[in-house]
Formats: C-alpha cells, structure tokens, sequence
C-alpha cells in the first residue's frame, strides 16, 4: 500500500503546471485589466494565491489517496470517483471564497466582492476539478490495470507449473512400470539378460530423474537419452527393434517437454509386434518449420495392451500449457506419427521460464 501523504510524479507535474494558470486566472476575474498594470498584484496577491493553492493540493491529494485505499478496485471506480470530485469541489470552492470574501472583507488590494465574479470563478475551480481528477484517476486506473493483468498471469503461471508438475509426476510411475513388466518377463525367460537389463535400467533411471526435474529439455539432452534409452530396449528386444535418428544439428539447441521422446518410443513399442520376422522400425528426424517427428511402422498387435492414457495424452497437455500449436498425431495404413514443434531456446523469454529450471547437459554415468 503506497504512503498516501506523499503526492506522486505526475500529481506534482499537473500542480506546477495548472497552478499558475488557475492563479493567474482567479486574478484576472478579481481585477480585471488591473493585473496586467499593478505590480502589487504580481509580488504579493499572486503568491498568496499560489499559497493557498498549495495547501488547496496536498489536502486534496491526501482525501484522494485515502479513498484509492479505501475504494481501491476497479469496479468501484464510479463510487470513488464520485467522493473525490465532490471532496475536490468542496476543498477548491472553500478555500477559493476564503480568498475571494478575505480579499474584500480586508479591502486588500483595493479589491470589492461582486457575486458574479465569484459565480464564474466557482465555475472555473470545478472545471479545474474535473481536469485534474481526470488526469490523477487516470494514472491511478492505469496502475490498477497493470497489476491487475500480472496478478492474472502470475496466477495463469502457477496453475500451468501446478499442472505440469503433475504432469511430470505421471512419467516416472509410467517408466517403471513398463519396465518391471519387462524385467518380470526377463527373470523367467533369460537371467544373464536380465542382469544387462536391470544394469541399463539404473543407468537410465538416474538419467531420467535427473532430466525429469525440468519441464524443458533441450533437443539434444532428449536425443542423448533417448539413444541410452534404445540400448534398454536392445537388451530386451535384440535386432527385432531398429532406431535411426536424423536431426539437424541447428535444432540441437532446441526445446521440448522432458521426456518426450521416451514416452513415443516405449509407446511404439508397447502397442505394436516387435519380433524378429517383424521388427518395429522407429525414426527420429527433423523436418521444416522447427519441428520433430517421431515416425513408427504401424503393425498393431492383435491383442492390444493395457493403457493408461499417459503417454500421447501427457504430451499433449504439455503442448496446450505451454500454449504451443503444432503438435500432430499422423497415421495411415502402414505409419504412426507424431510431430513435436520445438520451442526456441531463449533464456530470456518469461513465457517459459518458471518451467525451464535449467539448461545444464545431462549426462550417463
């Protein structure tokens, strides 16, 4: 809450410009043509005038302030505006008929009161009024608008990080639980190759919470691990699943949601016939536009394993929060697709940094 005794910039700067003018003015309805010959009136009647003006503003800036505090929301500009015109027109008019009627009951300067001057005179100060309340309430407007907008988007950003770590937390329990399937299956069937398998696991896993901190990762963190990620499924599948990758190294620097590319692969393989006589073909490549595409041979298996919804789904939503448009899923008789657009990697761009913790390598041990 700002000091409400303390005028701001821009209440300063309309005081020292208006002040004169209304001063000058006020004289002028007073003493006519006299002003611009009698010097008494510029070295004494004038500053009186400005003296009174100045504790004229600051009183009126004190009310004004005190009923931004009290009535401080937009939707309750009509009421505020209300009691500061009239508070202003009632402070002005008070302190201009203590000069006007002083002036005459003193004789200073000469000077003899006539209701019609101070009729005008009243006009001009609540012409004045309305002037300076439009400009201060403006400013004061335009502060609340601004901070109602960041206070929205602030509240926009936590919600989307509040998603997103749930996101995030999806991927894990979904790894692993794929891949306890896997071990399960491995125990029974070949025990050195399950050893290999469990060995890469602990590599990858390391590997994956240490990526999945992030929400972002750049293109080549999630190529790094995708390729760790291909010798877990090699140890389990051999030559019946193939990967080639053919990315563009200008998008290296690119990003994407952490994972993405895990999850699209363990979803090729999850829901297609991965076998020696019918091995599973991936391929990974970039194409126009700043995009990436995940391409499988579609060979559906006949009895089609249990899902969860996670995978394309969690994508996806990532996509939507981070409002980026592009993301498609493609498919015909003998391909599945995805494409994944890729996010310029600009540290500076606030749209994404209260997700992208950090940028550092990651690294297999």
């Amino acid at each position: 809450m700002r000091n409400w005794l303390k005028p701001t910039r821009t209440e300063w700067i309309t005081f020292f410009v208006l002040m004169p003018v209304i001063d000058i003015v006020a004289l002028y309805i007073m003493f006519g043509e006299r002003l611009w010959s009698d010097m008494d009136l510029w070295l004494y009647a004038f500053w009186i005038g400005y003296v009174v003006g100045v504790a004229t503003f600051y009183l009126n800036v004190i009310i004004m302030h005190r009923y931004q505090e009290l009535l401080p929301e937009l939707k309750q500009t009509p009421k505020r505006v209300t009691l500061i015109v009239v508070s202003h027109i009632l402070i002005a008019s008070t302190a201009f008929g203590f000069v006007f009627w002083g002036y005459d009951a003193f004789s200073l300067f000469g000077f003899k009161a006539e209701m019609q001057q101070f009729k005008l005179s009243v006009w001009i100060v609540i012409g004045m009024v309305m002037l300076t309340v439009t400009l201060w309430e403006s400013e004061f407007i335009y502060k609340k608008y601004k901070e109602s907008i960041v206070e929205k988007e602030t509240m926009q950003q936590m919600s989307i990080q509040q998603e997103f770590e749930t996101l995030k937390s999806q991927v894990n329990p979904h790894f692993l639980f794929n891949c306890f399937n896997t071990l399960s299956s491995l125990i029974s069937e070949d025990g050195k190759q399950a050893e290999a398998f469990l060995n890469e696991l602990s590599k990858v896993y390391r590997y994956l919470l240490r990526s999945n901190e992030d929400g972002l990762s750049t293109l080549q963190d999630e190529l790094n691990f995708i390729q760790s990620f291909y010798k877990l499924l090699k140890t389990r599948h051999g030559e019946a699943i193939q990967l080639e990758i053919e990315v563009d190294k200008k998008y290296h620097n690119y990003l994407l949601p952490s994972l993405s590319l895990q999850l699209l692969v363990e979803n090729a393989v999850k829901h297609n016939v991965v076998s020696k006589s019918q091995p599973l073909l991936i391929d990974i490549f970039s194409m126009a536009g700043n995009k990436l595409a995940v391409n499988n041979n579609l060979q559906p298996k006949k009895i089609k394993a249990p899902s969860n919804k996670i995978g394309l789904a969690n994508i996806r939503s990532k996509y939507e929060l981070l409002n980026m448009q592009g993301f498609e899923v493609l498919q015909d008789q003998r391909n599945f697709t995805i494409v994944l657009p890729l996010i310029w990697n600009n540290a500076s761009d606030k749209q994404f940094a209260f997700i992208q913790k950090g940028s550092s390598k990651i690294t297999l041990d």
